[in-house]
């Protein structure tokens, strides 16, 4: 939808989007269970981007948070930049339909019964739930890893352990990431970590805490992505359901449920995509240029006539991951020390990364702290259970009651919420959410790339078009780059292919911030 808008105010005439699905947005959809809203994974909407930062509030303006009273005071900083919101910005109330709204910012780790900041910060209350004797051996272990790292760097076991020490990534990052992934961190490629937490280190927590401890009375005066995020009042949905309405009130044409069957290949590239439609018929329309937000191991395969076999086995072969959310609405939660609530029990947090043993939920998002407008009675709590599978493994195979009991099983077992207080429980799968960082044929990636990059009128773009744990701003930014490309008439990828290798990904403002999403 980005790369259709901006071909629309180029002047492109005859765009048409071919959306697989009944839906709008991918991964970055919004699903409606009963007035009750789930956003798959969760979408926090800040860039490093000016650009993207820009289109996000051009599409939806900001609504002013209800606490500010003066426009001019609230100040909100971004990957290193900073923006003053003043009246030429703040262009609405959040009580209005269409706007996005400053939230709170809070994503803690559950373990041992514990909630701890995520990713971790050293400070007094985190060695108090940890202990003496564990503070030590993670001290003594990152010392070990810094005087004899490990080289070449080539897994993302040997990444975590050069960064934090063998004792804190055994008890912090090797289950949770071998649980997102399905297999151990020795076979996944460092490149995952280098492009995802590559900006985080004992040393920059360290530095952090120490900064924030000498100029934190100032810093606190200023609101900032840090602690907050922009985010569309009913979920990220609404952000590309607006961008999909004015794309066709403009005359762009938009076909759901219409899957690409083939791309037919020709002299100057891709000539025509045929596609399904819900009916069964197939059509094919003749194409002058394709931007293709596919699965790559998809796209390899509709190739007409086929590449070379063996750079097609490569894009076969590729690795997905599968996601799974299990949203359930609860009466109320267990009470905790992190309970902000005398009745339900709601805890701050937006995440909750679970390291307990035992249990197969990855995280919980609690999606009152998204928006509340996305939960239809505010005196409830509305939690969603984060699996992850793969579509040929025990878990995705579960019936949807079986990953019913299973998610209120768990959130027993971890001391969340009682069973006995579910009001209603749905389940979501997405296919495809994560590409996959191992296996053989992710370490020969680069030779199915070159080869399709040799189609001229041919542009990768996205997390799943390009095969890269990409995030929205670095989609919508491979986006607007093929674009440029078409429009003026250069068949070279190489600026689309280098978004999100040297920028840094999390929330900074400067170089003091550590912060992380796994």
């Amino acid at each position: 939808m980005t790369a259709a808008t901006e071909l629309q105010r180029a002047g492109v005439p005859q765009i048409t989007v071919l959306e697989a699905t009944d839906y709008i947005g991918g991964l970055s959809r919004t699903v409606n269970h009963k007035g009750n809203r789930i956003d798959i994974g969760g979408h926090r909407f800040f860039s490093k981007s000016d650009w993207v930062m820009d289109w996000w509030r051009n599409t939806l303006p900001i609504a002013l948070p209800e606490q500010t009273s003066d426009e001019t005071s609230f100040r909100l900083a971004y990957q290193g930049a900073q923006r003053l919101l003043g009246a030429q910005d703040i262009r609405a109330h959040e009580q209005d339909a269409d706007v996005m709204l400053v939230r709170n910012r809070l994503s803690r780790i559950l373990f041992s019964g514990e909630f701890f900041d995520y990713p971790l910060r050293p400070g007094l209350d985190t060695a108090r739930k940890l202990g003496a004797v564990k503070c030590a051996r993670f001290a003594a272990s990152y010392a070990l890893s810094s005087l004899r790292p490990i080289q070449p760097e080539r897994s993302l076991e040997d990444f975590f352990i050069n960064r934090f020490g063998r004792s804190l990534y055994l008890q912090f990052f090797k289950e949770y990431t071998e649980k997102v992934w399905g297999v151990p961190c020795d076979q996944i490629s460092a490149d995952w970590g280098a492009q995802r937490v590559k900006s985080l280190s004992v040393s920059k927590m360290l530095l952090h805490a120490l900064r924030k401890r000498l100029n934190g009375q100032a810093s606190a005066q200023q609101t900032s992505l840090i602690e907050h995020f922009l985010y569309p009042k009913l979920g990220p949905g609404q952000m590309w359901e607006t961008v999909a309405e004015r794309f066709t009130r403009r005359g762009g044409e938009l076909l759901m449920q219409a899957q690409v069957q083939q791309l037919h290949r020709g002299e100057r590239g891709i000539e025509a995509v045929s596609f399904r439609r819900p009916d069964g018929s197939v059509q094919k329309r003749a194409v002058s240029h394709v931007i293709s937000t596919m699965p790559v191991r998809d796209l390899t395969l509709a190739l007409t006539p086929a590449l070379p076999a063996e750079v097609t086995r490569i894009g076969e072969q590729l690795l997905y991951r599968d996601f799974i959310t299990v949203g359930v609405l609860y009466r109320k939660l267990r009470p905790t020390r992190a309970s902000i609530h005398p009745r339900t029990h709601l805890v701050p947090d937006n995440w909750i990364y679970i390291q307990e043993p035992g249990v197969k939920v990855g995280r919980l998002q609690i999606f009152n702290n998204w928006s509340p407008y996305l939960v239809a009675d505010p005196d409830t709590v509305w939690v969603g259970l984060e699996f992850f599978a793969r579509e040929d493994d025990a878990l995705w195979a579960q019936s949807d009651d079986a990953l019913k009991a299973l998610a209120l099983r768990e959130m027993e077992q971890i001391g969340m919420a009682d069973a006995a207080d579910a009001l209603d429980i749905t389940v979501i799968r997405m296919p495809k959410a994560y590409p996959g960082y191992f296996g053989s044929a992710y370490a020969q990636f680069d030779h199915l790339r070159a080869a399709l990059d040799t189609l001229p009128n041919l542009y990768l773009v996205g997390r799943n078009g390009m095969h890269r744990y990409n995030n929205q701003d670095h989609s919508m930014l491979s986006a607007k780059l093929a674009v440029e490309a078409i429009v003026q008439g250069r068949s070279d990828k190489s600026a689309i292919w280098a978004v999100n290798i040297d920028d840094e990904y999390h929330e900074e403002t400067g170089k003091d911030t550590p912060a992380s999403r796994a």
